[in-house]
């Protein structure tokens, strides 16, 4: 028998569009990045749910010197439901970071102080957002739920992740592919 993740498609590096009969409110409307997919399930920040306090505030929350007065407008966005309380940075790949996985040649993921620290005294990389917590799937079940028509998938782009106001993600990645989410049925068909 061939093995069947050989040729598997991975949706690395790509953004998950909830769909509009998306039924867990976790995820309704939601736009996330997925930062590895593979056998073993996914991992992925969601990237337009900001949260009600700043970069600087959480910084400052746990004794990280603030001196770039960017960081006192930037939202930190609630990455997903999965371990809450854990800090991840989605950045353009810069220097080396002690917690730090490339992505692709324009992201990477770090979960370590080191870039928080970087950040918050104006030398971190040049693009990035703040999350606390992430999404995760098991084996199988993201696919399963692309099959159900929970998700869209598109190439990630850069302009939607960091320049887009967050409030407009969500339908800009969706049009990003040429679809209007207003017009789109509910309704699943497979051939």
């Amino acid at each position: 028998m061939p093995n069947s993740t050989k040729n598997q498609s991975w949706l690395t590096d790509q953004l998950l569009i909830a769909m509009p009969q998306m039924a867990d409110p976790k995820f309704f409307k939601t736009v996330t990045y997925l930062c590895e997919h593979n056998a073993n399930g996914a991992m992925g920040i969601t990237i337009n749910r900001p949260l009600e306090f700043t970069v600087a505030h959480m910084l400052d929350q746990i004794d990280i010197p603030v001196v770039n007065p960017e960081l006192h407008k930037m939202l930190v966005l609630s990455g997903g439901p999965i371990q809450p309380e854990r800090g991840f940075v989605l950045h353009s790949p810069a220097s080396e970071w002690d917690s730090s996985t490339q992505i692709s040649k324009d992201l990477s993921v770090t979960s370590s102080q080191d870039i928080l620290i970087a950040i918050g005294e104006g030398q971190g990389p040049e693009n990035f957002m703040v999350s606390l917590g992430y999404a995760g799937w098991g084996p199988n079940q993201l696919e399963q739920e692309i099959v159900n028509n929970i998700w869209l998938t598109v190439s990630a782009k850069l302009s939607i992740l960091y320049d887009s106001p967050y409030e407009q993600r969500w339908v800009q990645a969706a049009e990003y592919i040429g679809i209007d989410l207003d017009k789109l049925s509910v309704q699943a068909g497979h051939a």
